[in-house]
């Protein structure tokens, strides 16, 4: 591949790895993986890799921290969505688990319970029909579920808001 840098036919990998930082904080897979593919020689990843941990400017620790509490509150994830999601960026297990303990159960089910009731939209009378309950049951789980809720968050939350809502 052709130097862009000598070339001048395009950014230098450390003005890509800059930019990319400038929309976010990124792990120190993802940057790889960036850079890799937008054709930069594996010497002149690795040698921006080394500069950006040089000016600490990739930190997989405070990421998986920064990234758990952003997308629990603002998208509403659960635990189990949020470890796949850190995996799928190259975020060890460990520093995974340190990131995930951070999470409050108590917010945890409070958020899970906001998007239940947000999602329910049988009335008090649809939900007389028994039918219509396991209707509910079955697309309320599936809805907390697909946000990584775990089993036992999701069973207690959709119990409690069908009920709620049928009195």
């Amino acid at each position: 591949m052709v130097d862009r840098e000598s070339t001048g036919s395009g950014p230098s990998a450390w003005d890509a790895a800059l930019r990319l930082l400038g929309v976010r904080a990124r792990s120190r897979q993802e940057m790889n993986d960036r850079l890799c593919s937008r054709g930069f020689e594996p010497e002149e990843v690795e040698s921006v890799m080394a500069r950006l941990d040089e000016s600490k400017l990739l930190d997989d620790e405070e990421f998986a921290h920064e990234w758990v509490r952003a997308r629990h509150a603002g998208s509403a994830r659960g635990r189990l969505a949020l470890k796949r999601e850190l995996r799928t960026k190259g975020i060890a297990d460990d520093i995974a688990a340190r990131a995930l303990e951070t999470i409050d159960p108590d917010a945890e089910r409070e958020i899970a319970r906001a998007l239940a009731e947000k999602k329910l939209t049988f009335t008090a009378a649809d939900l007389e029909d028994a039918s219509v309950r396991t209707k509910a049951y079955r697309r309320l789980s599936g809805a907390l579920g697909r946000r990584g809720y775990p089993p036992d968050v999701v069973t207690s939350i959709v119990k409690e808001v069908i009920a709620s809502r049928r009195e």
